[in-house]
This record gives C-alpha cells, sequence and structure tokens, in this order.
C-alpha cells in the first residue's frame, strides 16, 4: 500500500480482477433474513467471513496474506502482520483451532527467518515462495520500517497470545522473539543521527530519503523503535522526526471539533486504526493530546462530513461513510473530508466501532442489508465502492481486510489491545515517547459528543443487551449516577456507591425505552454530564 506524509498525492495502479478467497470449511452467513439478525450475528459474520483471507487465502509456501486477491503470490510485510492478528481474534472466538493456528504461525515465523531482510526489516512485498524482495518502486527495493512495523505488532500479540507451555506454542514464542530482537531499528537513523527514516536499500542507499513524521499511521513504528531491547532509537529522533514536522500540530476547528495534531480534517481514517490495533488509546496521553479523545474526534469529523458537508450526488447517508485509503476506479488513493471522490471504503465506518459503534453499526447494517452481493464476497466486504457511479471493487486488499477484525475486537472484548499492552517492552517505549496514562479526573472520561447531534450515540453490547457509559471514581467518595428525560429525573442509576479508585463500567438499559436523554454523575464536590441518544 502507497502512504506517505503527503498522502494525498498517492496513487498505485490497481488491477481489478476478481476475488478468489477460497471457502475452505468456514461457515457461511446464515439464510436468516439480514434485517432480523442482532448485532451480534452481523459482527459475528462480519469478523468471521474477513478472517477468510487470511486463513483460507493466504500463501501456500509462505502462510503470510497476499497483497492483494489479483497478485497472489506478491505476500505484504503490513498486511501480514494484520492478519496475524486476525488469526488470534479467530482462535479466541473458537473459528480457528488453537493448534493449527501454532502450526501457521510456525510456518510464517520460519518464513520470515529466511525471507529477504535489511538490517532486520523487511521490504514491502515479498515472493510468497521465495522470500525475495518484490520492489515498491524503482528506487523501494529494501526494507520498509513502517511495514515492518505492522508485522512486528501482529507477531508480539501472537507471542502473547500463545502462552501455552507445551513445546510448539514454547517455539512459536521463541522464533518470534529472534525475528523481534533482530531488527535494527537504530540502522534506519541513518547513521545514529537524529532523523528515523522509512526505507533503507542496499542498491539504492537512502535514495527514497522518506523521514517518518507524525502525524499518520506510524506512531506503533516508534513505539516499537523506543521499545527495542536490542537495536533502540533514542527519545530525540522521535522529538526531531515524529514532533518535529509541518503537519504534527494543528490547533485548528473543523466542523465543531478542535484537531490538536494531524492535517487538515484529520486525514484519512486509517491513521486512527493501523498503530492502534494493539496500542489502547483509552491509555495514552502525552503533552499534546489524549490519544482516546483524538482518535474519536478525527472519526467524527470523517463521520459528519459525510453526512452533512458532501456533494449530494455522493449519496453519502448514516449508513453510507467512511472515507480512508483504497482502491479507487482509476487505481489507489488516501481519501479524507479535504480529498473526497466519492469513494468509500468499508474498513473506514468498520475499524472505527470502537470510537463510534452506534456510527459503525448503522453502517455495517447498510453495507450488508442494502448493498448486499454488490459488496460482499467469501471474505468479507471488497475493498471500496462508489455509488455516485454504481462501481463496486471486487478486489480484497489485505491492507484493509486486516483491521476489520481486529478492531471490531477491540470494541467487543478489546482483547488485541489486552495483549499487546501487556508486554513490558512497549510499556518503557511508551515512557520514552512521553506517553503516559492519563490522568483523568471523575466523570464519563470516554465521552465524545457528535457536535451534529449535540449527544453521544449508544447502541446495547452485542454480548451483554445493556448499554455501557464509562466513568473514572476517585476512591473513598460516593457516586450517583441519574438518568433525565427532558430535564426531568428519569431514574437513578448509581446512588451513592463507592468504588476503588480508576476506571469503571456502568451497565444500564433495562426498561430504558430508546431516545434522548441526559447522564449526570456527581462525586464530592465534582460533577459531570453528557447527553446520550439510546438506539
Amino acid at each position: 500500500m502507497i502512504r506517505n506524509t503527503a498522502w494525498f498525492g498517492l496513487i498505485l495502479s490497481g488491477l481489478f480482477l476478481f476475488a478468489t478467497c477460497k471457502p475452505n470449511g468456514v461457515s457461511q452467513a446464515s439464510s436468516q433474513p439480514h434485517s432480523v439478525w442482532t448485532d451480534q450475528q452481523l459482527l459475528d459474520t462480519i469478523q468471521h467471513q474477513t478472517i477468510r483471507y487470511f486463513w483460507d487465502s493466504a500463501h501456500p509456501v509462505s502462510g503470510l496474506a497476499p497483497e492483494r486477491t489479483a497478485t497472489p503470490n506478491t505476500v505484504t510485510t503490513g498486511g501480514s502482520g494484520f492478519g496475524i492478528s486476525c488469526i488470534v481474534v479467530g482462535v479466541s472466538r473458537g473459528w480457528i483451532n488453537r493448534d493449527s493456528a501454532v502450526a501457521r504461525l510456525l510456518k510464517i515465523t520460519r518464513f520470515l527467518e529466511m525471507a529477504d531482510r535489511y538490517h532486520g526489516a523487511w521490504s514491502h512485498w515479498m515472493n510468497g515462495t521465495t522470500g525475495k524482495t518484490i520492489p515498491f518502486s524503482p528506487n523501494d527495493d529494501g526494507g520498509d520500517l513502517v511495514e515492518t512495523s505492522y508485522l512486528v505488532n501482529g507477531l508480539l500479540i501472537a507471542r502473547q497470545f500463545f502462552d501455552g507451555s507445551g513445546d510448539r506454542e514454547t517455539l512459536l514464542r521463541r522464533q518470534i522473539d529472534r525475528l523481534w530482537l533482530s531488527v535494527d531499528w537504530a540502522w534506519y537513523t541513518r547513521g545514529h543521527t537524529d532523523t528515523l527514516f522509512w526505507h533503507w536499500s542496499p542498491r539504492k542507499g537512502w535514495a527514497m530519503d522518506f523521514p517518518i513524521r507524525g502525524f499518520n499511521e506510524c506512531l506503533i513504528t516508534y513505539i516499537l523503535a523506543l521499545s527495542s531491547p536490542t537495536h533502540p532509537i533514542d527519545s530525540s529522533v522521535y522529538q526531531n522526526t515524529w514532533v518535529k514536522s509541518d503537519h504534527f500540530l494543528n490547533g485548528n476547528k473543523y466542523l465543531g471539533y478542535s484537531l490538536k495534531v494531524g492535517f487538515p480534517y484529520g486525514g484519512p481514517l486509517f491513521f486512527t486504526q493501523y498503530s492502534f490495533l494493539g496500542l489502547d488509546p483509552r491509555l495514552m496521553q502525552d503533552p499534546y493530546i489524549n490519544y482516546w479523545q483524538h482518535n474519536v474526534i478525527q472519526t467524527l469529523i470523517n463521520h459528519d462530513y459525510c453526512l452533512y458537508h458532501a456533494p449530494a450526488g455522493y449519496g453519502y447517508g448514516p449508513g453510507n461513510w467512511g472515507l480512508t485509503a483504497s482502491d479507487q476506479q482509476q487505481g489507489y488513493a488516501a481519501h479524507a473530508p479535504d480529498h473526497d471522490n466519492g469513494t468509500i471504503t468499508p474498513s473506514a465506518s468498520l475499524a472505527a466501532f470502537p470510537y463510534t459503534p452506534y456510527y459503525s453499526m448503522q453502517a455495517l447494517r447498510f453495507m450488508f442489508d442494502s448493498l448486499g452481493s454488490r459488496l460482499w464476497g467469501p471474505c468479507g466486504f471488497y475493498d471500496a465502492y462508489d455509488l455516485k457511479d454504481h462501481w463496486f471493487s471486487r478486489q480484497y486488499l489485505a491492507i484493509d481486510e486486516g483491521p476489520i477484525p481486529v478492531m471490531i475486537e477491540n470494541y467487543r472484548t478489546g482483547l488485541p489491545w489486552k495483549l499487546f499492552m501487556s508486554i513490558p517492552e512497549i510499556l518503557v517505549g511508551m515512557a520514552r515517547a512521553d506517553i503516559d496514562f492519563p490522568q483523568y479526573r471523575p466523570g464519563f472520561y470516554l465521552a465524545v459528543e457528535d457536535r451534529a447531534s449535540g449527544r453521544l450515540d449508544l447502541i446495547k453490547s452485542p454480548s451483554l443487551n445493556q448499554y455501557i457509559l464509562n466513568f473514572f471514581a476517585e476512591d473513598i467518595i460516593p457516586v450517583s449516577i441519574s438518568l433525565y428525560s427532558k430535564g426531568k429525573l428519569f431514574g437513578s442509576l448509581v446512588d451513592r456507591q463507592i468504588y476503588p479508585r480508576g476506571r469503571q463500567e456502568l451497565l444500564f438499559g433495562t426498561g430504558i425505552p430508546p431516545g434522548d436523554y441526559q447522564v449526570r454523575f456527581s462525586q464530592g464536590a465534582i460533577t459531570d454530564s453528557v447527553r446520550i441518544g439510546l438506539h
């Protein structure tokens, strides 16, 4: 996939052939009419089917994911990292046998050990049979540090998940450690300068000359480079390259939202997804932003632009939104509110489930029920579509498919976040980037109201059939939370209850009809409130 800090100008010529995702022993969607499916059935189906791309269509020799269905022998480094996380999700949900998954991952790690490497980093594309580099561009025929970081991210999630004491899981963890510890992140500072570079090639050297500057999808590259026990970069590299950028600090308002960092309007939504398959933004604050609030705000800007500010002829609406990088009618491009041509990418809204679950579910139901077989195939939703021109891709792209099951799982259980954030090395790297646990005050610490509706829209948890509202509490002092409708008390949700200090979840919904409400929080002299819409 093509990405850089001037993302809007990059295009990859595409080959638009029919998908060939193989239906090997994975159950098909129910024959029950989609309109009566529960949210849980829909989420199970989209996760299950999408994981098939990385399980059924993996390269037979390497086990890695094809870049796209049109090029089955070209495997992709970053997309394969996403796919490894998908395999973990599949095992956790019982869709993939654990021993089979370990066998697949041992195949992958053995292949990665013998594949071409460049001071430990892999190339963007490889031949799935030989492991030889396939050039991404004339000067990009060597190591790709960003794609390598996506791969390592997935490997480390697998290392944490496959924690059994048996010989094969122990061997898998050792192989992952060997790969992780052999990446020479510091080499990519080009002689220990204060700049981290994306590429290096033994034939072309530093000809790409592309510093990894923020703010975009590359945060995970820095966290891993700072976390490495063997070849770490200095903290000064992070400050000098990632932070000192023409597009790091922002400070402007877009559609009523203050955006502290990043491109105008935030950029494509993969900025809020790729690095956060494992990094939990709820637990991240630095001198510039609270990462949760930033990711939610960028997603809401993207959503609200599509619903209220895009050209009417594009056909956007509550179920038809989501701008990110993907195929389009001619080639490949990054899409965002300020670079929009009518192309909608399913991964944009579906990988946003942790941030905007109600709006993401609206998109899922529209794409599944209304667009149906025009967009849905054997491995889930195809890459992109454009309703104004009646165009539908018939391709799957690993880099777009992978975030869907992983981020939906982060919404449902938080498993990938829990696994990755349990890695001791990662906590060291985050500290070196001056990223710390947020100092939340008592109240609804995750709530970000939609500026267009003036409320936080909620749907019931698919597994619990209850609404979930997160709040932060101090200890000792009782907490009260009340629900108001049209200014009048509707009922008490929490009555002077004492909690241990920290993050809490309030489950509610029994006997409460859908509608608009206000929730009021109090703990001693501290109060907070949020308008909510229950759906």
